[in-house]
């Protein structure tokens, strides 16, 4: 109970269709109101620009008809009204030099007399903003003022956004359900990737169609093709090993099972410590066959080394002589190892030293079982290279094309074997940008194994 109660109460992540649904339904209406405001902001300046030159326009012909005029401090008649403008929010003064009122359009509130100002000046007036603009006469004879109430073109703003507005508020929620039905719509491709992939079977690992998909999703695609393509790879090695392994495995165990049946059966000692030899030599050779595959299935599912570093060449050589001198002694076989010249240095080659110590030594073991008895086996190590070289008989070109496929040995070879070493050595070198070749010696006898440093892409 507890851990389903855990389980249920964990955040399920938001898909991604609700969360684009989420930014544009937020920032939708955001961008509306950003621009909504600079609409105001804009639609004001328009109007104060529009009233502005009203309003000097109306002072000048005001001044215009100034001349000869004396001071009866005379109001103006109001005109009959015309349009939605209220006449109530406009307001007229003119004064002379010696500050008396000559004209004002109005009664009430009085527009204040400032012979120091010119041009636009913002003030409170019973509690009530105005915009008021001066004129003075060129040689000041007389000073004009025209006033307007900021109310009047705050309605006008406001009348003129709201005009804009019933609109947008009604095709809003329409422009939003647009979105959510567009949103959907493009995301359509990857639900179809997702019900194709649920649909297929857990071995069904065959690449996503990339054609249709949109250009944000293709590179998701390639990387899970990616995945199926080293997953496939995976299982396949997993399954060419049990196969080989059910092949390899069981001439040896059937061979021990009947050096087994002999012992028990033997009744003279002699004879059952022959077959106890045998049954040895057996158990021997099939404990190198299961360490030899063992390997080969980790080389095969490496894709990186852990660790490179310089090689240690003496160190490594004398370990793996060392590994491969009892068959050498058994065999009569001579080891040998020869070491570039001064100033020249081996190869410096960054490797996992284990690693490159089971390729020499596999390079050795096969070199040592396939060279005739009582001959040489030469270690050369060159500032580019290292060989292998021994007396055997050259091989075939047959025989070179199928070297290094899995449980395949040369044909008439009297040493035990399972056919792994060069597939070994040649997956090490591949994982170290190495390539590991096969052929004659220079003058036509024997072979060598030559490893060079691979080819570098640009």
């Amino acid at each position: 109970m507890k851990g389903a109660g855990g389980k249920s109460g964990q955040r399920q992540p938001m898909s991604l269709q609700r969360r684009l649904l989420t930014y544009v339904l937020i920032c939708a209406p955001l961008v509306w109101t950003i621009a909504l405001a600079v609409s105001s902001v804009r639609a004001r300046a328009e109007v104060n620009e529009l009233f502005d030159s009203e309003m000097i326009r109306l002072a000048r012909q005001v001044q215009a008809t100034l001349v000869g005029l004396q001071p009866t401090q005379q109001v103006l008649a109001p005109p009959p009204l015309s349009g939605e403008a209220d006449l109530e929010d406009l307001a007229l003064a003119v004064w002379n030099a010696q500050g008396q009122l000559l004209l004002v359009d109005r009664e009430g509130v009085q527009l204040p007399r400032q012979p120091d100002r010119s041009g636009f000046v913002e003030m409170t007036l019973d509690g009530e903003d105005w915009r008021v603009y001066y004129l003075q006469a060129p040689r000041g004879e007389w000073l004009i003022a025209a006033g307007q109430k900021a109310h009047e073109r705050d309605e006008l703003v406001l009348n003129l956004v709201g005009s804009q507005l019933l609109p947008w508020f009604m095709v809003l929620p329409v422009l939003l359900l647009a979105l959510a039905w567009a949103v959907r719509q493009a995301l359509a491709p990857v639900r179809a990737v997702a019900q194709e992939l649920s649909a297929r079977g857990s071995d069904d690992l065959r690449p996503v169609a990339l054609e249709p998909a949109p250009a944000e999703i293709a590179p998701l695609l390639r990387a899970m093709n990616g995945l199926f393509e080293r997953v496939q790879g995976t299982l396949a090695r997993e399954r060419r090993f049990t196969a080989d392994a059910a092949h390899e495995l069981r001439t040896p165990l059937a061979v021990l099972a009947a050096q087994w049946e002999v012992m028990q059966g033997a009744d003279a000692e002699p004879e059952r410590r022959a077959a106890a030899v045998k049954l040895g030599a057996g158990i021997t050779r099939m404990s190198r066959l299961v360490e030899q595959m063992l390997g080969l299935a980790r080389l095969d599912a490496t894709e990186a080394l852990p660790r490179t570093k310089p090689l240690d060449w003496p160190a490594l050589v004398e370990q793996a002589m060392g590994d491969v001198l009892p068959l050498a002694e058994r065999r009569s076989i001579e080891l040998s190892a020869s070491w570039p010249q001064a100033p020249a240095v081996p190869p410096l080659w960054l490797a996992d030293a284990d690693l490159m110590g089971t390729l020499l030594r596999n390079l050795l073991d096969n070199a040592v079982r396939y060279a005739p008895p009582v001959s040489t086996v030469l270690l050369r190590i060159e500032p580019d290279r290292l060989c292998v070289e021994n007396d055997g008989a050259p091989l075939s070109p047959a025989q070179l094309q199928r070297l290094g496929e899995r449980f395949q040995r040369i044909d008439g070879q009297a040493e035990s074997g399972s056919g792994l070493g060069v597939s070994i050595a040649r997956r090490i070198a591949t994982l170290h940008g190495l390539v590991l070749t096969h052929r004659a010696r220079d003058d036509g006898q024997g072979v060598v194994a030559e490893l060079l440093q691979g080819p570098t892409l640009a």
